[in-house]
């Protein structure tokens, strides 16, 4: 099971020829993975998982572009929890356009890093639990 999310593609996304940017893409992933830890946490993802005591810093990031994205599209964005270990979690993230056509996939590994130490620490249990429960 996983977890979808719209985003129109907006002006300031595109380069001049009106196709997205590539680097936004990394924006509209990061975007669709803060949606789904607040859904999956019930509160604004980001400031749950502060208030857990940790940092999530990007361990790993990669993205595959399969098809171009042009201003005013909207497209739909599924995220999947991909993995858990004992300090990292992973998502899978995959769009498509209006044609049901698959603009790129993505994957994004975040670290528990501890704020003091700055030091991978494990998962808090309340993350762990809400990252492996269905959806």
């Amino acid at each position: 099971m996983s977890f979808t999310t719209k985003r129109t593609i907006l002006f300031g996304d595109c380069d001049p020829a009106g196709i997205v940017y590539t680097p936004r893409v990394s924006y509209f992933v990061i975007e669709a993975v803060h949606e789904f830890l607040t859904h999956k946490l019930g509160a604004p993802g980001i400031r749950e998982i502060l208030d857990m005591g940790i940092l999530p810093p990007a361990r790993a990031f990669s993205m595959e572009f399969l098809a171009p994205m042009a201003w005013d599209e909207t497209i739909s964005i599924e995220v999947r929890c991909k993995e858990l270990t004992t300090t990292s979690f992973s998502f899978f993230v995959e769009a498509r356009n209006h044609a049901n056509e698959v603009t790129f996939r993505s994957t994004l590994t975040q670290v528990a890093v501890s704020p003091e130490t700055k030091r991978p620490v494990p998962l808090p249990p309340r993350l762990r639990g809400a990252l492996s429960a269905p959806y």
